[in-house]
């Protein structure tokens, strides 16, 4: 694989590659376990996601501020949800654990302020809404689709750039998120190099054996001169 830079790697990723075929390299590598729930949808079935993970952890809570808790991030709407936001770095993916799932966690002013920072998209385990204003931006935002409800009594981030989990899939920062129509899957940075090289050869191989079908190849014969199906 032979890239120099984020932005080039992220650009072929962009033209070549889908997430099934990203996810059938890394099942055949043992990594069985990296995609995320299928509720986490792009806003638009046009949308790609690719960068590097910059986690975030949220919480319940009940009442937008609470003076005298013995957590004095209790008094501070949204806790750490703008510091995260702002420490958003070039080709980052903010991913968010989310809460119980009755509120937005991201929306229209979060989606400027990471278009202006350059990052490459949210990941959201819950929903999202202005969701008019985002397509509009076309920033690629993966939720479990659009919900009005505010977070500010319901929910509070309470630490960023650690490791996290979403239904058991860890992310740590730094590792690459990989999104589409078809889901979202999560590359650990230190297999990243294998599995996307890997999955380039796949995609370009199967492009041969869509093509011996299409001539009218039997299934069975295209599987044993490629391997691929």
């Amino acid at each position: 694989m032979n890239v120099h830079s984020d932005e080039e790697l992220f650009s072929t990723i962009r033209k070549e590659l889908f997430t099934c075929v990203v996810g059938d390299v890394m099942d055949k590598m043992g990594l069985q376990h990296q995609f995320l729930p299928p509720q986490i949808r792009p806003l638009h079935p046009d949308m790609i996601l690719i960068g590097r993970a910059m986690p975030v952890l949220a919480v319940d809570v009940f009442e937008e501020k609470v003076v005298g808790a013995h957590n004095k991030l209790m008094e501070k709407p949204f806790g750490l949800m703008l510091e995260a936001l702002d420490d958003l770095k070039a080709n980052e993916v903010y991913v968010n654990t989310g809460s119980s799932p009755r509120n937005a966690l991201w929306g229209e002013m979060m989606s400027t302020r990471a278009l202006k920072l350059g990052a490459t998209g949210a990941v959201l385990n819950g929903y999202s809404r202005d969701t008019r204003a985002v397509l509009k931006l076309n920033f690629p935002t993966f939720s479990w689709g659009p919900y009005a409800q505010d977070s500010a009594p319901r929910y509070k981030v309470v630490d960023f750039r650690i490791a996290i989990e979403i239904a058991s899939v860890r992310i740590r920062p730094g590792d690459f998120l990989f999104g589409d129509i078809d889901g979202v899957c999560v590359i650990p940075y230190e297999a990243s190099e294998e599995v996307f090289s890997k999955a380039f050869e796949k995609a370009r191989g199967e492009k041969l054996v869509r093509k011996a079908l299409e001539d009218g190849s039997s299934a069975v014969e295209a599987f044993e001169k490629h391997g691929i199906m």
